[in-house]
């Protein structure tokens, strides 16, 4: 009986005590050139103050888990990221031709392909979690040549890093264009970019006076970051495998640049 009756004394106490903080997932729709586009935003609810805010774009299959896990890591890091959606409507793909077809689609205009990345920067900064004077953006594969063209545009961010992106460009970035600082990580194995993709890439940061690193891995190949990319390889026969060497160096090289510049 007594036992009893410490639980009922305890039991309104730790009810009423505050839940431990967790990473709040929110859906976020946002719209462009007549486009509802479905995003995914993450943020750990512990950090009371605002925080600078990432966007993550994703692979050339769409907004998947793998770009919903990486929006969780950043936000694990303090960080609140957007998870893009480039096709629209949450649109992903399981083929290659899909997903060949829907990144031609999106970026068959430009002027729309850059309507849509600002539409989700914008969605970003407006949440009331994020600094909206302080976004960088990443991107993987298609993602990566995503973030990169926009940082060649002008589009306003601190920093845009790559991760098995292609190089080429028909509007290479001019001196004084870049705002961002620029990470590119490249599979040195990779045959979707060509040694001279690569030379062409930095003969072009250097004559925009770009902040700029490339690191590239030997034996790595395309999606080298992504566990999934050995399957997804062997599945389609296309040249896809992880390598989590340069999967965990460049995430590692990723946080510390974004931590250098928000240290303030």
């Amino acid at each position: 009986m007594r036992m009893s009756r410490l639980l009922q004394l305890a039991l309104p106490l730790l009810f009423a005590l505050p839940a431990h903080a967790a990473l709040q997932e929110e859906e976020v729709a946002y719209r462009a050139s007549g486009v509802t586009f479905q995003g995914y935003l993450v943020y750990d609810d512990a950090i009371e103050e605002k925080r600078p805010g990432v966007l993550v774009v994703h692979e050339w299959w769409g907004l998947n888990d793998y770009a919903r896990q990486r929006a969780r890591q950043l936000a694990e890091q303090g960080y609140t990221a957007l998870a893009v959606d480039m096709y629209g409507e949450g649109r992903t793909a399981d083929h290659p031709r899909e997903a060949t077809a829907m990144m031609q689609q999106a970026t068959a205009d430009m002027d729309s392909f850059r309507a849509r990345f600002v539409a989700a920067k914008e969605a970003l900064q407006r949440h009331p979690t994020v600094a909206a004077d302080k976004i960088s953006a990443l991107g993987y594969c298609f993602g990566g040549m995503t973030v990169l063209n926009m940082a060649r545009e002008g589009v306003d961010l601190d920093l845009v890093a790559s991760f098995h992106g292609l190089l080429a460009t028909q509007s290479p970035a001019k001196k004084g264009d870049l705002k961002a600082r620029v990470l590119v990580f490249n599979g040195a194995d990779d045959p979707m970019v060509p040694a001279e993709d690569i030379a062409a890439f930095e003969q072009e940061m250097e004559a925009a006076d770009a902040d700029y690193k490339l690191t590239n891995y030997p034996n790595a190949t395309h999606g080298f970051t992504n566990p999934g990319a050995d399957e997804l390889g062997r599945k389609h026969e296309m040249p896809l495998a992880y390598s989590a060497e340069a999967d965990n160096d460049s995430w590692q090289q990723l946080l510390t640049a974004l931590a250098n510049i928000y240290s303030d």
